[in-house]
Order: structure tokens, then C-alpha cells, then sequence
């Protein structure tokens, strides 16, 4: 026996030695981008703005709006697509659990009593009832335990281990994506309703203006004052400014109906406690520090990519490793015996030892098949990590340059709001003591509609902006 264990053993400390080694190539992760601000960075932190740069971590907290804060920490605990995001985390986690319990040896126990009559018509049964002190009714007792290894020779299982771990924190990356997307839509749902809201009321309030104009002049008219066409054109104004209403409640329906989706409610449910107007929340002041070498370290389509890339690497190796043999040591450690009584003693112990060997010699090129789809998998991966890369850096250039740009223009917007109203007030005095004609009187608050219009849809517009803003920068990935 001594000559035996001298040869076994120092072929298990070489394999032990060889398993070190693991084939295919070592993950480099890409290199940065270089740039270390924006191009719209500069005029993005020159903005005046009302409240301070937030944490990018609660980035809707920024807006000062408690009712926002509130819808959007119950989208991000009740909202139907984060259940299934975190449900596809928990099964890579598993599945990543898995390829590393694989590098481990796997173990089971064994136990079994057999009853057996035997045939005295088959073959078996008459040749052994001619002997002498032959039974017919047969027992066998059996317990064991047995072991197995695969001994990662090539490092086949490690590049699987390491694939599944890179795979689930993709996953993560990915569900953290999903709750930054929600946060987003959320808070942009949210300010597109009190958006409506304020066009509503502006529209309300000219259809009450453009009623008071069509009675007087209808008055006027009774009483000879007054033209036809003036009452003909006061009538029209009134019913152009009655038919805006009904597309805008459309709207503001369609647009709480989706909220409450987005926040895991069914419809119907947040309308009573949205159902009082509220003001279109102020956009805080982004910080845009770090450039877009930051993004890599914040944004989870980044990190998912850049996951996803490290995974096609290592299966890489996991796939070159069929090129190889695979070795595998198993060990049995078991009793049998006809009668129980004996099922434990020294007679009845019989133990086993195997070293399998695994080599796939002709395969006719499928080894090569899967390395070179291993390979195209890698190339592909690189390809979309680069363009998440692009994709993220042009998202934040768009979003710096649409807020600054509709905060320019809402302001400019406010200022023209302020002149055209005095001019309207101006218009309808002088239409009264008879100075101008009515459809002076009309162009005036025509003009002064559209431009209040425009100025709420253009404060919205920067609000929205800046969700797409932190959206962009990665906000709520704490990496």
C-alpha cells in the first residue's frame, strides 16, 4: 500500500498546483474617458436658482415639493417593474451562488433495505434453486456516503464562478437603473400634472373673461351699439377658448392616470389628494463635478455594461477550458449486508475511490464554435459598454443645455406676460369708451393666452429638464 499513497499523493499536490491556473484572458476593465467637465457644465453652474444643489442619492428632495418627495418614495417601494427587477436579481444571485458552489466538492448519503422473491422460472432463479440451501426470499441492506470533486485543472469552473458574480452585479446595476427610471418618471408625471393644472386654470379664466366680452357685446348689439360681425366675432373667441378646456382635462386624466400606475396604485386612487392645484416646482441648482469620468462610477446602465463586458470575458476562459481534460475524484463510503444485524460491522464495509478523467478529443470543432462565440460575445459587449459611454455623456450634455436653455426662456416668457397684460387691460378699457375696435380687444388677450401659456408650459419644461438632469448624471446609484 505505501508505494501506492507515495505515487497518489504528489499527483493530487500537482493538480492542486495546475487548479491555480485558469485559462483565458484576465479582465482589464476599459479605459476612461478623460474629460473632466461638460460642455454645458460651466453654464449649467452659473444658473440662479432658489434652492441648493441636492444630494444626487435623493436628487427629488432638491425640489423642495413634499407631495413630489412623497410620490416618489411610494413608487420606489410599491412601482410593479421594481418588483420584477429585484425578483431578476435574487435569481442571478442564485444563479451566481451556484457556479461558485460548482469549485466545491458535492456530497450525499445514501440508504436502502431490498426485499426480493425470487422466480424460480427465470433464468437466474433455476440455476441458483438447484444448489443446495437456495431461498427464494432475498434481503440486502445498504448505507453510504459518498464525495465527488471536479478539480478545476484549468480554471473552467472559476471563469463560470466569476461570469455568475459578474452577471448578478449587472443585475444590480440594472434594478438600480430601474428605480433611478422610476424616480425619474415619476417626478416627471408629478410636474407635467401641475403643468396641466395651470393651463387649465389659465384657459378657465379666459373662457370667463371671453364670456364677460360676448355678453357685453351682445348687450351692445341689442341696442343697435354694435355690429353684427362684433357679436359674431366675441361668440367665436368664446368658443375657441371653451374648446381648449376639454383637450387639456384629457390630458391632465391621461397624465394622473399614469402617476398612479407609475406609484403601483389603481387608477383613480390619487386623484382626490391631486386634485388641488399646487405650484410647478423650481429646479435646484445640479452639480456637475467630476465631468463624465463620474458617470463611470454613477451611472447603471454604465455599470451594467461594463458588468456584462467583465462576464463575456471570463466565459472566455470557461469556454477555452473544454480544450483541456477534466478531472474529477470521487470517494464512497458504504455497507452492505443481507442482514441488518451485520450491516455495520467489518465485513460488511466496503469503500471506493475513483479519479475520472474527461477529455473531449474530437468534437469535431465545437470547442472552437464556443470560444469563437465567447469571443464574438466579448467584442460585442466592449461595442455596447462604449456606446452606454457615449450615450450617457451626450443624455447629460442634452439635459444641461434644454434646462438652461427653457430657464432662459421662461423668464423671457414672464417678462412678455407682464407687458401683454397691461396691453389687454389697455385694450378692453379703450374697446369700452369706444377708442379701438373689438378685434384689437381680441388680438390683445389672444396674444396674452398664448404667451401665459407658454410661460407655464416653458417653467415646466426647465422643471423637467432638470429630472432628466439627475436622471442623466446617475442620481440615486450610490456605486
Amino acid at each position: 500500500m505505501t508505494p501506492v499513497r507515495g505515487s497518489i499523493i504528489p499527483a493530487l499536490s500537482a493538480f492542486l498546483g495546475l487548479s491555480a491556473c485558469a485559462v483565458g484572458p484576465n479582465y482589464t476593465p476599459p479605459t476612461p474617458p478623460q474629460d473632466r467637465s461638460f460642455i454645458n457644465g460651466q453654464a449649467a453652474a452659473e444658473r440662479v436658482t432658489e434652492h441648493s444643489a441636492p444630494d444626487l442619492k435623493a436628487w427629488w428632495t432638491g425640489f423642495a415639493d413634499p407631495e413630489l418627495s412623497s410620490l416618489v418614495g411610494r413608487a420606489l417601494d410599491q412601482n410593479l417593474d421594481l418588483a420584477q427587477a429585484e425578483a431578476r436579481v435574487s435569481q442571478a444571485r442564485a444563479q451566481a451562488k451556484a457556479a461558485g458552489a460548482a469549485l466545491l466538492p458535492q456530497g450525499q448519503a445514501t440508504g436502502q433495505a431490498e426485499y426480493q422473491r425470487q422466480s424460480l422460472d427465470s433464468p437466474t432463479g433455476r440455476v441458483a434453486s438447484a444448489f443446495p440451501g437456495y431461498g427464494r426470499n432475498q434481503r440486502l441492506f445498504d448505507l453510504g456516503a459518498s464525495a465527488s470533486w471536479e478539480v478545476d485543472l484549468f480554471g473552467g469552473l472559476r471563469r463560470g464562478a466569476q461570469a455568475g458574480r459578474a452577471r448578478y452585479q449587472a443585475s444590480e446595476a440594472a434594478r438600480a437603473g430601474a428605480r433611478l427610471a422610476v424616480a425619474a418618471e415619476t417626478a416627471d408625471a408629478y410636474v407635467q400634472i401641475r403643468a396641466l393644472q395651470a393651463r387649465l386654470a389659465v384657459a378657465e379664466s379666459e373662457e370667463r373673461t371671453q364670456a364677460k366680452l360676448a355678453k357685453l357685446v351682445g348687450v351692445q348689439f341689442d341696442h343697435g351699439v354694435a355690429a353684427r360681425l362684433q357679436r359674431d366675432q366675441a361668440e367665436g373667441a368664446l368658443s375657441g377658448a371653451e374648446a381648449i378646456i376639454p383637450a387639456l382635462k384629457a390630458a391632465l386624466e391621461a397624465e394622473t392616470v399614469a402617476l398612479e400606475v407609475m406609484v403601483g396604485v389603481t387608477p383613480g386612487n390619487l386623484h382626490a389628494e391631486l386634485s388641488v392645484p399646487g405650484a410647478i416646482p423650481s429646479p435646484p441648482a445640479v452639480d456637475t463635478a467630476g465631468g463624465p469620468a463620474s458617470l463611470l462610477r454613477r451611472r447603471p446602465d454604465i455599470i451594467a455594461a461594463e458588468r456584462t463586458l467583465a462576464a463575456a470575458d471570463a466565459r472566455i476562459g470557461a469556454a477555452i477550458s473544454d480544450y483541456y481534460p477534466k478531472v474529477t475524484l470521487s470517494g464512497v463510503l458504504g455497507y452492505e449486508a443481507s442482514d441488518v444485524g451485520q450491516l455495520l460491522g467489518p465485513a460488511a464495509f466496503q469503500p471506493q475511490g475513483v479519479v475520472g478523467v474527461r477529455w473531449r478529443l474530437f468534437d469535431f470543432g465545437r470547442v472552437d464554435a464556443e470560444v469563437a462565440s465567447a469571443r464574438g460575445a466579448r467584442v460585442e459587449a466592449l461595442a455596447a459598454y462604449r456606446q452606454s459611454v457615449l450615450k450617457a455623456t451626450a443624455d447629460v450634455e442634452t439635459a444641461l443645455s434644454a434646462l438652461v436653455r427653457t430657464e432662459q426662456q421662461a423668464l423671457a416668457l414672464d417678462a412678455g406676460e407682464a407687458s401683454l397684460a397691461r396691453a389687454r387691460d389697455a385694450a378692453q378699457a379703450a374697446y369700452v369708451s369706444g377708442h379701438v375696435s373689438l378685434i384689437e380687444v381680441l388680438d390683445a388677450d389672444d396674444r396674452l393666452l398664448n404667451t401665459r401659456d407658454q410661460r407655464i408650459q416653458a417653467h415646466a419644461a426647465a422643471t423637467r429638464a432638470a429630472i432628466s438632469t439627475f436622471e442623466a448624471l446617475g442620481g440615486g446609484w450610490d456605486g
